[in-house]
């Protein structure tokens, strides 16, 4: 691809021209040529350069809520952007048009440097700028520079997060983010391996660290019949949120539809969510947010 490419971070060479990259938890090992599990760090000669550094694919302006943020900056529009690629495999993506994209060479899709992100968010009278709609952690370097920028101008700064990074690349991103709504797939390291091909830890993780970091988190968790709606999960999982965030973090239960590879579960009903928000309020934990659903009058 003839595009401009970003040198990526998070990197150390390997033997016979390999490089690892760092950035999250699969630490891929990428031969000559080749991308990691994301599609969108390449090695060429030795160096990870990353092409989707601006080059994103979706734009939009968007409430804050429908992020969701239920409460960070309440009623402004946030400018949101995404680019192709995911480091997770989640067999029930709500989004895979961009999470299993690829670009490619015929494409035509105009250079946004981080500059001009941050004037259009102005122009669009935004109050914020959000990383969202695939998963930001691979483009974390445009996401780094467009923050830096956007806090120049006055502009907060918003990542949707599946939480799946490692520490060392954490320490480098979240500083420059004012809020984030991670994903809690579901509280259970079969079920991650099952249906994301990934693992529980690293994102629980993610979570504690932004939360110490005293930024604003919220929790989406997809809830899917059959396979993470078990109250006994749901129970676990608040039991790690008291124990190691605060009963005061939001957390947004929603509706699953069948998607992408996986349509062995219905979609979900607005009773499930019902009991679980009951479930959750019952325990203490009242910024219980319900989304992707239409809840009976």
């Amino acid at each position: 691809m003839d595009w401009y490419q970003h040198p990526a971070r998070w990197q150390q060479p390997a033997e016979d021209g390999k490089v690892d990259c760092l950035l999250c938890p699969r630490n891929c090992r990428i031969g000559p040529g080749r991308s990691g599990y994301c599609g969108v760090r390449i090695n060429r000669d030795g160096m990870l350069f990353s092409i989707a550094y601006g080059y994103p694919v979706s734009v939009a302006n968007d409430p804050i809520e429908k992020k969701p943020l239920a409460e960070f900056m309440p009623g402004t529009r946030t400018f949101s952007l995404g680019t192709f690629g995911c480091n997770l495999g989640c067999s029930f993506c709500q989004n895979h048009e961009l999470s299993t994209g690829r670009y490619q060479e015929a494409m035509r899709i105009p250079y946004a440097e981080p500059e001009r992100i941050v004037m259009l968010a102005r122009q669009q009278r935004c109050a914020s700028v959000a990383f969202t709609y695939n998963e930001p952690t691979i483009f974390a370097e445009y996401v780094i520079d467009t923050a830096q920028l956007a806090h120049r101008d006055r502009l907060a700064t918003v990542l949707v997060s599946n939480g799946y990074i490692t520490r060392e690349a954490a320490a480098d991103l979240y500083p420059h983010i004012d809020a984030a709504n991670i994903d809690m797939k579901g509280f259970s390291e079969d079920f991650y391996r099952e249906m994301c091909g990934a693992s529980l830890p690293p994102v629980l993780d993610s979570m504690k660290y932004f939360y110490q970091l005293g930024k604003h988190l919220e929790i989406t968790n997809l809830v899917i019949p059959g396979k993470n709606d078990d109250p006994a999960m749901v129970n676990a999982f608040l039991d790690w949120m008291e124990k190691e965030l605060s009963k005061e973090v939001p957390i947004h239960f929603s509706a699953y539809h069948p998607d992408h590879k996986y349509h062995d579960s219905p979609p979900t009903g607005a009773e499930t969510l019902l009991t679980i928000r009951k479930i959750a309020n019952d325990r203490g934990f009242q910024h219980v947010y319900l989304g992707n659903i239409r809840l009976p009058q």
